[in-house]
């Protein structure tokens, strides 16, 4: 069974720094490529970062570009999303989302999320 598990949202002061963490298990970790998504309050949710399984690859949406760094731990089957000069508009619930593809099909997998708060 598919399991994410995202740690390390807070509140957070503007201009402060946090690494997200998600824990995944159930899957063959080091062959899915992995994002993280953001859901700020009243929007919908958007992708922000992606990292290819082998973790040579990645890919950060504009807004993301800059301050947002993922990685990937494959031997702990860890995914992390490091965000620095945190902005209030970073507030949002972050997610991590694991795309499988099995026998032609497309699997997303998504965690419960964490929340991150930055407010002074």
């Amino acid at each position: 069974q598919v399991q994410l598990v995202e740690s390390g949202g807070n509140l957070v002061q503007p201009g402060g720094s946090l690494k997200l963490s998600c824990a995944a298990s159930g899957f063959t970790f080091s062959v899915v490529p992995m994002s993280w998504y953001r859901q700020p309050p009243g929007n919908e949710r958007e992708r922000v970062a992606l990292i290819s399984g082998d973790g040579a690859s990645t890919i950060y949406d504009q807004s993301a570009k800059g301050r947002f760094t993922i990685s990937r731990d494959n031997d702990k089957n860890l995914l992390y999303l490091q965000i620095t000069s945190l902005t209030p508009d970073d507030t949002a619930v972050y997610y991590c989302n694991a795309r499988r593809v099995d026998g032609g099909q497309i699997y997303d997998h998504w965690g419960q999320g964490t929340r991150v708060t930055v407010s002074s």
